[in-house]
């Protein structure tokens, strides 16, 4: 594989209101691409910022052709601007990268080492997360068990947003239009051949995450609900279940009238209780499935995934 400076690697970096975080970021991307062979290139999504982080990427561009600016017309959420990003880059490879310097800049040359020898995807999975609270890493771990064991598609575990992808993976995902995106598992899903480089991740630099751990659980029905149909074999199974059991109580409440082993039920405690569980199996299972017919009713309006509200500096892609 050629590693002349005719190839081209665009970084792709969303961000949401991380001004004090940009001008770093970007220091440290030159530091880390000046001494590669191939030619390079940042591509910021703003994804409906509302501080200064989207003027200082658009006076960056204007300095420097090789950053451009991509706005969207306003928050569309993480794995849209992602996308967004994608969507726009014409190079050999991108790698995706977030604002808020968790994922070091400086492990981009070995990510771009495992794609010169062969890998078109290259994945930046986490050996220590600080910075993150017990909570969040309790979360995350169970959520990767989870996700692998309900889905078909191996997503490794501790393997973020930051990675590398070859142009002919790009080319793929951007063929991939689902609205409820978990681009994680996307990239696994359309295949190729896939590396892995192990680092540390860093405590966030500025700011607040942009990710709590309510959009974190949100993010993982999203990806459950895209790659796997087991939740909706579990409901069948649980009903089956509830249903075997109420008839099994019933049974027993005939055989104690007949047989004059005691007063079937003394008093409404019993049935108070059995009302409250199956109600609230119900209820959950009403709930799994309206995610899923929500997600049918979303997907079939095919609205666009975003809207572009300015572009500066040089976007070759459309």
């Amino acid at each position: 594989m050629s590693n002349g400076k005719s190839r081209k690697v665009a970084i792709v970096v969303p961000f949401l209101n991380e001004q004090e975080n940009l001008p770093l970021l970007y220091d440290r991307l030159a530091k880390a691409m000046d001494g590669q062979p191939e030619a390079w290139e940042i591509l910021f999504v703003d994804d409906g910022s509302t501080d200064g982080s989207a003027q200082w990427a658009a006076d960056k561009s204007r300095a420097d052709q090789r950053v451009t600016l991509l706005r969207l017309s306003r928050n569309f959420g993480h794995q849209i601007a992602i996308t967004a990003g994608l969507d726009h880059v014409a190079a050999d490879a991108a790698v995706v990268l977030d604002a808020d310097l968790q994922d070091p800049p400086e492990v981009i040359p070995e990510l771009l080492q495992k794609w010169r020898e062969g890998a078109d995807v290259v994945y930046a999975v986490r050996a220590e997360r600080q910075g993150e609270t017990w909570i969040k890493k309790f979360l995350a771990a169970s959520f990767y068990r989870v996700f692998r064991w309900l889905v078909k598609v191996d997503v490794p575990a501790n393997a973020g947003d930051f990675r590398l992808m070859d142009a002919k993976v790009v080319a793929a995902m951007k063929q991939v239009r689902e609205l409820h995106r978990f681009m994680r598992g996307l990239t696994s899903w359309v295949g190729f051949t896939h590396a892995a480089v192990y680092y540390n991740r860093e405590p966030r630099h500025a700011g607040h995450t942009k990710y709590p751990v309510w959009k974190s659980l949100q993010l993982a029905l999203d990806a459950v609900t895209s790659f796997s149909g087991t939740p909706l074999r579990w409901i069948m199974g649980a009903g089956v279940v509830v249903s075997f059991g109420g008839v099994l109580f019933a049974l027993r409440l005939v055989t104690m009238k007949l047989t004059g082993q005691g007063e079937a039920v003394p008093g409404w405690t019993s049935q108070v209780a059995l009302l409250l569980i199956l109600s609230g199996v119900q209820l959950v299972c009403l709930g799994m499935l309206g995610q899923y017919v929500s997600r049918v009713f979303e997907e079939s309006k095919k609205r666009p995934l975003y809207f572009v509200k300015e572009k500066v500096g040089h976007i070759t892609a459309p």
